[in-house]
């Protein structure tokens, strides 16, 4: 169970002048959901590599962390540089990260798939970067904002659907990735995962 802060709190704590200019209006939670649901099966254009990729050609040994980003949002810019980092933490321990923009292209050109390319190896990203074109991918992961963390055992059952951590631009407090961290520690130690889950916030997915 997704654990919801006080909306007042959020906006006092994090959001600073600078973000007011990223549509304050779009600020946007996870959708709470039961967690233990099975992950939904995908195949979709890897911006990287020019290839098709499937959720069960890609997933990890323990673990898998599908998650929803964009290159434009702040809340993802933001994070961007952890998110490697605990990819390659990660994924010599056996969980696979795969990172999804389903963002509408044509009124966000910067996340259209030719900027995703760009933006993917020019960071260097050590997972795959793939185009939801449809959005259907999206709506059945009940995605509702970037950054949207789903953090899938082996058997791609799902065991997290919590926030990477409590820092958001001009909140001032570090990036650790801790709340993701200790989900993804707890998997591969086999301890149970606490339901109080505190959500991720962001931009919300651009429908069309």
């Amino acid at each position: 169970m997704l654990r919801r802060l006080n909306s007042s709190k959020l906006f006092a704590d994090s959001i600073s002048f600078d973000i007011r200019r990223y549509n304050i209006m779009a600020l946007t939670e996870t959708i709470s959901i039961p967690l233990g649901f099975i992950a939904p099966e995908f195949n979709l254009l890897d911006t990287i590599s020019g290839e098709m990729m499937s959720l069960n050609d890609n997933k990890g040994e323990c673990g898998t962390v599908v998650m929803f980003i964009c290159n434009h949002c702040p809340y993802v810019v933001h994070i961007r540089e952890k998110l490697i980092e605990l990819a390659l933490e990660f994924e010599p321990q056996g969980i696979q990260f795969i990172a999804i923009s389903s963002n509408d292209v044509i009124n966000y050109p910067d996340d259209s798939p030719e900027k995703m390319h760009l933006l993917g190896t020019e960071m260097s990203f050590p997972f795959p970067y793939l185009f939801d074109e449809t959005q259907d991918v999206a709506k059945a992961y009940h995605a509702a904002c970037t950054p949207d963390f789903n953090l899938f055992d082996s058997k791609l059952k799902c065991t997290y659907r919590g926030r990477l951590d409590d820092s958001s631009p001009g909140n001032g407090r570090p990036i650790t990735g801790n709340d993701l961290r200790i989900a993804m520690k707890r998997l591969i130690q086999s301890e149970p995962i606490a339901d109080d889950q505190i959500p991720s916030m962001g931009c919300n997915i651009k429908w069309r």
